[in-house]
Formats: structure tokens, sequence, C-alpha cells
């Protein structure tokens, strides 16, 4: 407007000027504030930074507490266990697996209570070959193992017969062992002494039971390839011990030749592994001079066990005999039909045969009538026959 003005020759007037005037200083102003923005800021900021940390030292719960080397490493610590029992793949099932495979290869050292027997026992035994070109097997070596891996027992068993294959790549077994063997019966009753009222853990046990000529209650008794096809672990009903350790355990064993210690020890390690889901369905076995009814034993039998329904006995492989409830019944009750001669009963055919009288409305003659039976004789007859009357 002013260009317009001083181009047209008009001179401005006052409020023009007075306007003019106004409006200049405001620009300085805003200029000014543009200008002096950043210290504002800046105070303020350091203001607020100040109003905190008083208020920080006002509350006493805020206060910081003092660090120290043992505090700090004690939290490293707390911090590293915890990401490695949550994250690291060696935990499974609650188990470390190094330490697993370190029990199955003897590297754990025992204190004095881990090397009692406790309460499980996991047993492997070996075989050598006699008879026939050694096709029959013999017990040759029994080991036990306790929960911990440590060894309860291992023994050698003098041979009965001429050895003729000891099976030294498979059983490791040689003739210089046998030098310290001892007789069968003593092996078989230091192991039944042993599995008495513990729970015995095996792989494919039966086996080993049948060598030991020893029998072992179902209830107490942990078949490790048994449960593992059960519990879905394998689709094989008769997996091998080397294959369900390189599974579950990511550990090769039996490579050469076997040591009955290592399997046993190799079936306690997997059996551990899946213990908690394995006991489950497993009730709590009765003591000495506890019934099974008030120990809640009555269990379902699983596959395999019709064989060894009558073998559930003692542990020193005694047979249980079925109860005799049924034929004490049979016994009590009274038998009113009269014996006839043969040993037959009435109405019973005992190979003779039986004449049985009736009358019409009569009761039944008590009289010994086949002493009575009238003859009679056929004229022109060479001989005669007695027939019995019977009225109808």
């Amino acid at each position: 407007m002013s260009s317009k003005l001083q181009s047209s020759g008009a001179i401005p007037s006052s409020n023009w000027r007075a306007l003019q005037k106004t409006l200049g200083k405001d620009k300085k102003s805003a200029g000014k504030k543009s200008v002096d923005g950043k210290s504002s800021s800046r105070k303020r900021r350091k203001l607020e930074h100040a109003e905190t940390e008083k208020k920080k030292e006002r509350s006493p719960s805020s206060s910081p507490e003092p660090v120290t080397k043992k505090s700090w490493a004690s939290r490293v610590l707390l911090d590293d266990s915890a990401a490695s029992l949550s994250s690291s793949p060696d935990i499974k099932n609650g188990e470390s697996l190094s330490a697993l495979r370190d029990m199955v290869h003897g590297r754990v050292e025992y204190n004095a209570n881990q090397r009692l027997p406790g309460k499980y026992l996991a047993i492997d035994c070996e075989m050598v070959g006699v008879g026939l070109e050694g096709a029959e097997s013999s017990l040759a070596r029994v080991s036990l193992v306790n929960f911990y891996g440590a060894e309860i027992l291992d023994l050698f068993v003098r041979q009965r017969e001429r050895v003729v294959d000891y099976r030294t790549q498979w059983s490791g077994i040689r003739d210089t062992d046998m030098l310290h063997a001892k007789p069968f019966g003593e092996v078989q009753k230091q192991v039944a002494d042993l599995l008495e009222d513990r729970i015995l853990v095996g792989h494919a046990v039966h086996n080993d039971l049948k060598a030991l000529l020893l029998s072992h209650p179902w209830a107490s008794k942990r078949d490790t390839q048994y449960y593992a096809y059960k519990g879905g672990l394998t689709k094989s009903k008769r997996i091998a011990l080397r294959n369900l350790v390189k599974q579950e355990l990511d550990l090769v064993i039996q490579e050469g030749e076997h040591s009955s210690v290592t399997d046993a020890r190799a079936t306690m390690a997997v059996f551990r592994l899946h213990r908690k889901d394995w006991e489950k369905g497993n009730r709590p076995i009765p003591l000495q001079g506890e019934s099974a009814a008030t120990a809640g034993t009555k269990r379902k039998r699983g596959d395999g066990d019709a064989a060894e329904k009558e073998e559930e006995g003692n542990d020193g492989g005694e047979v249980v005999k079925p109860s005799s409830t049924k034929k004490e019944k049979k016994k009590k009750k009274k038998v009113n039909s009269q014996e006839y001669p043969g040993g037959g009963r009435k109405g019973v055919s005992s190979g003779l045969s039986t004449v049985v009288r009736h009358g019409p409305g009569k009761e039944k003659e008590k009289t010994q009538w086949w002493k009575q039976l009238p003859t009679v004789t056929m004229p022109g007859s060479k001989g005669s026959v007695r027939i019995g009357k019977s009225t109808l």
C-alpha cells in the first residue's frame, strides 16, 4: 500500500503512520522471542529436572540401594541361572541330559546316601552260550544299580555246563571272569533279597527275571520297553535299548562289548527322564502284612500280563495260588442226591444204565429196587432175560 501511495504521489495520513509503527514493533518482538526461545526452553528443562530430583530425595522408597560386589554378583548369577533353566536345551522334564549322560558313563561321584539301594533298582543281565553249538543261553553276569546309577550288585555266575561261546563281542565276558564267579543259587538269593519291597526297573525285564528264575509283582515293575510303547515314545513294541537311549538322551551305547552295569544305568536314565509321567497310573505298593485292598493295589493289567497272573507273588519266586473262595462255597453246599452204583448220581450217567421208577400220584420208593428185579424166562429159549418193570 505504501509503495502504491508513493507512486501515486499521495501523502499518508497520521493514522497510517501510527499503524505502521505498531506493526514494526510486533515484528521485532516476535523475532526476539524466537531468538530467546532456545534459552527459555533450556531453563524450563533444568527447572523440571531439579524438581524431579528433589521429589526423589524426599520420598524414602525411591532411594536406590547401594550396589556392592556381592549383590551385583548374586544378581548376575540369578539372572544367568533363570535364563539357563528357561531356555537351555539341556533340561528335559526337569532332568539334566548332560548329568544323565555322565551317570551312564560312570563319571559321577556319589556320597554315602547316594550309594544306598533306595526305592528303585535297575537290572541288566549278560548271557553266554552253552549246549549244542552254544545255542542255549545261560546267565553269566547280573548287575543292579540304584536311582542315582551307583553300583549295588555286580556278580558273575558260575556255569554248570561247559561254555561253548562266551559271546564276548556282545556280552563282554571272558573265561578269566569265571575265576571268581559265584554259584547260581547264591546270586539268585542276593538278587531276591535286594528286590524285596522295591521297584524293579529294566528293559524287557521279563527276560532278566526268567534268566534268574525269579518273579516280581507287576505293580513293582517298570519296563522301559513297555512304557516307551505305551507312552507313545516309539511305534515299536520291542525297541532296542541302544535305540531308545539314542532317541531320548542322544547317547550312543553298546558300540562294542556290552557292559551290564552301563546298560542298567542307561535304563535308569531313561526311566528318570519320564518317571513323572510313567508313575501316574501306578498305585502304591502294599507293605508287608498289608492287604492289597487297604493299600489300593487293584490295577488294570497291561499287554502281555496274562502270562504273569500266576507269577505275581512274593519276591522269592513263589507262585501265589488263586483264592479258594469258590471251592469253599462248593464244599459248604450239601449234596442231597443219593449215590448209585458206579459212583453216579440221580439223573447223571455214570457209564451204567439207569432205570427210574415213577408212580402216578405216589412218592418214589426208597427201596433198592435194582436188587429185586424179577426173572422172566421165555418159553423155548436157551437163556434167561431180566427185565425191569415200570409203571407209567
